[in-house]
């Protein structure tokens, strides 16, 4: 473009100038380094701005000895990047040359395009540095989850069983040796291990979601829901519930996960309808504003102030007393997961004493699963 005999490429390395590439008609200096005081690269970025020397022989900025063995006999050296240099392009030429001002100006563009992409390179190799430690973090987490989980599933667990059964022992064989009171507080005890059982099976559900790998296929959400009311419906046969449920609601997703989802979402909705006159349950969707199909349960039920929906996902949080409506606080939290590593969103519209709608997204069949 400048109609130049050779080229080339230079880098600061400390306090040195070093030569990292050339193309020219004869041999430069590839591949050496000289101080920065001792080079006209060196001058270019320690002065920030561009060199145009006409006659290398006439300017005391060029050390003649190490241009003599060379064809070059004028030259334009520019900064890589005028603020703090990093380097420098320089262009030669064979004969007497008076570089113009657009060559230089032309120069300094490259060199300045040049400055773009090495600090783009310096970015990715900072990023890719950062995901190595990430992912170091991250497997350590694994790790510590994998331990966890196993602590939770069988440390806790055993105690737990026999503290259930030393309860059951007691209260088959010593029951007419407690008063009332004592009765209770046992009956009482043997309660609150069932209830500390179910959270340690959420808890370690919970854990296992983000390990578990996604076996995604056509799943059949209406045929899932169909059979979840029909299991809560046999187990509860005094009540009578509107259930409806959209034929043919076909997804891409895990199945084993989605049946989690629906099935905690579902069993919410049929618990919190347990005190409404005329209970309904709907399972349906609706076309989302970019085409993506928005599922939804609704009920009629207790519903909440919307002014708590931000604890509702979080492991552990309930709106309702266990008094009012039993349950460990871990249900919704899964689904949330299991919706999030499947690429959708999930989210919640309620009013108190007038029931709740989840909605819950999932990525099209042609969309790449997490």
């Amino acid at each position: 473009m400048t109609g130049a005999d050779g080229a080339t490429f230079v880098l600061r390395d400390g306090e040195c100038c070093h030569y990292v590439d050339e193309d020219a008609i004869g041999p430069l200096w590839k591949g050496q380094k000289f101080p920065l005081t001792a080079c006209i690269s060196g001058w270019a970025m320690l002065h920030q701005q561009p060199a145009s020397i006409e006659d290398i022989y006439q300017d005391p900025r060029i050390p003649i000895d190490a241009y003599r063995p060379t064809f070059v006999k004028s030259l334009v050296m520019v900064p890589i990047r005028t603020a703090a240099p990093i380097g420098a392009i320089g262009n030669y030429w064979a004969s007497r040359h008076r570089p113009s001002t657009e060559q230089i100006e032309l120069l300094q563009a490259l060199a300045n395009s040049t400055a773009v992409a090495l600090e783009n390179i310096q970015v990715y190799q900072e990023l890719e540095k950062r995901v190595v430690e990430r992912t170091s973090q991250l497997e350590a987490a694994n790790r510590e989850l994998e331990a966890f989980s196993y602590s939770v599933s069988h440390d806790l667990r055993a105690p737990l069983r026999a503290i259930r059964g030393y309860s059951t022992i007691l209260s088959e064989q010593n029951a007419a040796q407690l008063d009332e009171f004592g009765r209770g507080m046992l009956e009482r005890v043997v309660r609150e291990t069932h209830h500390m059982g179910g959270l340690i099976e959420d808890l370690l559900r919970l854990s296992q979601i983000n390990r578990r790998e996604l076996l995604v296929g056509p799943v059949n959400l209406s045929e899932l829901a169909e059979r979840i009311c029909q299991t809560a419906a046999q187990a509860q046969p005094e009540r009578h519930v509107d259930v409806v449920i959209a034929p043919e609601l076909i997804a891409s997703a895990d199945k084993g996960l989605m049946d989690s989802v629906l099935s905690n979402l579902l069993s919410n909705a049929w618990k919190y309808t347990g005190k409404t006159k005329g209970a309904r349950i709907e399972f349906g969707f609706s076309p989302g504003a970019d085409g993506v199909p928005v599922y939804f349960v609704k009920d009629n039920g207790a519903g909440f102030d919307m002014a708590h929906a931000q604890r509702l996902f979080a492991p552990f949080q309930r709106l309702h007393t266990a008094s009012e409506f039993p349950g460990t606080g871990v249900g919704l939290a899964t689904v949330q997961r299991i919706i999030h590593r499947h690429g959708g969103h999930i989210w919640v519209e309620a009013e108190p004493g007038k029931g709740a709608t989840f909605f819950f997204t999932l990525p099209r069949k042609e969309e790449t699963v997490a």
